[in-house]
């Protein structure tokens, strides 16, 4: 795609730092960091090393948004991964993770922080479903988003911003509430690397979205400057944010009492401060969800419409004007079918290891560009940093694979789905 085609695609670039940084803050804080504790005190039996795995987890994001950051002062076009590997690697690698954003780094996501967003307000409101609210909760961002980018980024900011002062506000609150902590040995001994790895796998998704300013990349001003400095600040605020947030989490109640329990927030709180406490922070849940969502919406279509763009998908989901409609219909319509026929727990590890992979991929290519283009192409931390994110990210993958081949091969058939696609449609002999 030219210059041309690109400012004229993306409404002469109307979104600035504030925007592309607070979609990293909203991508990130959704469903995960709410409901994956629990699951983790089930597997570790010890809230020292959840703490661990979200602490592992912030290093890991930080080093791909430095990772990422590099790629996007090198491609500042809107599409993510799909244009990081089209050129880095090869079209191919692009157009799986095209399909991958599509089905997985989207669409899946949606539906989960629709589902959470459900359960925690349920009790609001008796004779809706969680299914039900969270589809509400849906095609209501999807109206917004499609009607104008800015006004959606009006509504995304004030969101965001309202969010993380209610969450530092609920931090400030519940730490000095904490009953003594366990010893730090506790129960440690007992737990597998492989464990904690599958551990890591979850909190990973909870991570995802550090990369999310990138998606909008063709729509951000002066973005080689913009996109790597909200990628770092909104990944920085984010890690601070979710483990002083999951020590208010574990350290709550009991074990027995948190472990394995989908609401460990509204128990957590409930456990501090009463029923008042659990319905504050259902509040809070509800209004992190919805920002995800609406992050996501924003995204997501930005994607399919670039990949519409380069002909690979249909013509007509590239839009026109400041908001591709076609593609936010079609992503509402993937995250309805998800949220009315998957279930929570395994969805958690299929987004997790999939887009793992992507982004391990995205990194391999910033890599071999680096090694191509020497001192022409900076990238921050060399070697270490790109180093470390896709030594870590593999090793997820390895123990991901060991302990969940289910869901793994799952993530394996999307991307075999999506290079089966690029064969399909012709794109190989273009």
């Amino acid at each position: 795609m030219t210059p041309e085609q690109e400012k004229t695609w993306a409404g002469q670039r109307p979104l600035g730092l504030a925007t592309a940084m607070a979609l990293v803050v909203a991508s990130m804080i959704g469903t995960g960091v709410f409901t994956t504790s629990g699951f983790l005190l089930a597997d570790l039996r010890s809230p020292w090393l959840v703490l661990l795995a979200w602490l592992v987890g912030g290093i890991l994001a930080t080093c791909g948004a430095l990772s990422y950051g590099a790629l996007a002062r090198r491609f500042p076009e809107s599409g993510g991964e799909y244009v990081f590997l089209s050129h880095t690697l090869h079209p191919a690698a692009g157009h799986s993770a095209g399909w991958v954003s599509l089905l997985v780094g989207f669409s899946a996501p949606l539906a989960t922080s629709a589902f959470g967003f459900g359960e925690y307000v349920k009790d609001w409101f008796p004779r809706w479903s969680p299914q039900e609210l969270g589809s509400v909760l849906l095609v209501a961002f999807a109206l917004i988003h499609a009607k104008n980018a800015v006004h959606g980024a009006w509504v995304q900011n004030f969101a965001v911003g309202l969010k993380v002062l209610l969450m530092a506000a609920f931090i400030v609150l519940a730490l000095p509430r904490l009953p003594g902590a366990p010893p730090s040995g506790a129960e440690v001994s007992a737990t597998s690397p492989g464990a904690l790895a599958v551990s890591l796998v979850w909190v990973f998704f909870s991570y995802s979205g550090w990369n999310a300013a990138v998606y909008i990349g063709g729509e951000v001003r002066d973005p080689q400057r913009t996109l790597p400095r909200a990628l770092l600040l909104g990944t920085v605020l984010v890690t601070a944010l979710y483990l002083a947030l999951n020590a208010a989490f574990v350290f709550a109640a009991p074990l027995v009492e948190l472990a394995g329990r989908v609401d460990i927030g509204r128990v957590a709180a409930r456990a501090l401060g009463g029923q008042g406490w659990a319905d504050a922070l259902s509040g809070l849940v509800a209004l992190a969800l919805a920002t995800s969502v609406s992050a996501m919406m924003m995204a997501g279509p930005r994607v399919y419409a670039r990949i519409a763009l380069d002909g690979v998908l249909p013509r007509f989901l590239a839009g026109g004007g400041r908001a591709p409609r076609a593609a936010i219909a079609l992503q509402c319509v993937l995250a309805l079918l998800l949220l009315w026929s998957s279930t929570f727990k395994g969805l958690l590890t299929y987004i997790g290891f999939t887009l793992g992979l992507t982004t391990a991929a995205a990194v391999v290519g910033l890599i071999r560009l680096k090694l191509k283009e020497g001192d022409a192409l900076e990238v921050s931390g060399w070697p270490w940093v790109p180093g470390a994110f896709l030594l870590g990210t593999l090793a997820m993958t390895a123990f991901a694979v060991l302990r969940q081949p289910v869901e793994s091969l799952y993530g394996f058939a999307t991307l075999g789905l999506g290079w089966f696609s690029w064969r399909a449609s012709g794109a190989h002999l273009r």
